[in-house]
């Protein structure tokens, strides 16, 4: 197939030597799931759709707001009014740039239940999710299948991004065992976002995706990369020959928890009081209740009485234990009120 074969909207990339015909041709034969999109997936969308990425699929649960707004690309006012679903919407704005490629819209909860029919016949793995628990689910996945994934993620103006290539560079176990208490981090909620670090986050998570599906994996970057923006810092940890660790749970001893649903996340409604109880993925780690209360204090109203952490957040009522369990009043909607939660407190 020559240059001439394809659409004139991917000239300038053809010709481009590490691309080329062979790499374009590869690319519209490919298949990409996108876990996520928020800040990090709109924009990670809209370049791989615009590079000619032949069959993306958009996984997301929660729909447009008017806080998405300042950072999340492509969503509009419309979007956010009408509350539409954000895997829904990002679609319909996607087809309008790029008719050429086959968008599927899957407004859904990412986890161990739903996940597997996600990803069977991808090609490539897209990290645009805004919490742990889901980023540990999809490491575990994608190493267990041997599908190549994207880690990404940003608060305030700091972002992180890897390539996991399994069996060849550290998978997201090798390089964080496991992931912190909930509540130890901040959230885009309580730190906030600046919208040029989602998008440089996003543009390096792309860049390394195009590598990998044009059949370039020789030149993809194999180190661990963290962005500072605000002041300038950037730092890349590991090295380029960097190899899965022996004692890793995932890559080493083929122990996939989270896949397995073991280390999952559990919500329960209550009968009759409105309220989900949602226990953290994990084993039971304690989390500081009184640091939690420092920070969420900055944005919410708190009240912390030195056994349980009350947060009043987007309308509902948090309550949160030591022991990893919350609360959430207000709603019997268990994917509200994760949503409200990884927001809030994160995991």
């Amino acid at each position: 197939m020559d240059s001439a074969s394809f659409s004139p909207r991917y000239s300038r990339q053809i010709r481009f030597p590490k691309v080329g015909n062979e790499g374009q041709r590869k690319l519209q034969a490919a298949r990409v799931t996108l876990v996520g999109c928020g800040a990090l997936g709109a924009s990670l969308a809209e370049m791989m759709v615009r590079s000619g990425t032949g069959h993306l699929l958009l996984v997301d649960r929660d729909i447009v707001d008017a806080s998405n707004l300042g950072r999340q690309a492509t969503y509009t006012t419309r979007d956010a009014e009408l509350a539409l679903p954000k895997a829904a919407a990002l679609a319909e704005h996607l087809r309008s740039f790029n008719p050429e490629v086959s968008i599927e819209a899957h407004v859904a909860d990412f986890d161990a239940t739903t996940a597997p029919a996600l990803l069977q016949g991808c090609d490539l793995v897209l990290d645009g999710s805004d919490n742990l628990e889901t980023r540990y689910l999809l490491n575990d996945l994608c190493v267990r299948a041997g599908i190549p994934w994207i880690y990404g993620a940003c608060v305030g103006a700091t972002g992180m991004t890897a390539v996991v290539l399994p069996g060849e560079t550290p998978c997201l176990r090798c390089l964080f065992p496991d992931p912190p208490p909930p509540g130890s981090l901040e959230t885009c909620e309580t730190a906030g976002i600046i919208a040029p670090a989602a998008a440089l986050v996003a543009s390096l998570q792309a860049l390394e995706a195009i590598k990998i599906l044009c059949g370039d994996r020789a030149s993809v970057r194999r180190t661990l990369l963290r962005v500072e923006l605000w002041p300038w810092r950037l730092v890349e940890l590991g090295g380029a020959n960097a190899a899965p660790r022996a004692d890793c749970p995932a890559c080493g001893l083929r122990k996939f928890e989270f896949a397995e649903g073991a280390r999952a996340a559990k919500a329960a409604v209550l009968c009759g009081r409105n309220s989900v109880q949602l226990r953290a993925a994990g084993t039971a780690q304690d989390i500081d209740l009184h640091a939690l209360a420092t920070r969420l204090q900055q944005h919410y109203e708190v009240a912390h009485n030195g056994w349980v952490l009350r947060v009043r957040a987007e309308g509902l009522d948090l309550t949160l234990f030591d022991d990893g369990r919350a609360l959430v009043s207000g709603t019997g909607d268990p994917l509200l009120a994760r949503s409200v939660f990884d927001r809030v407190v994160g995991t």
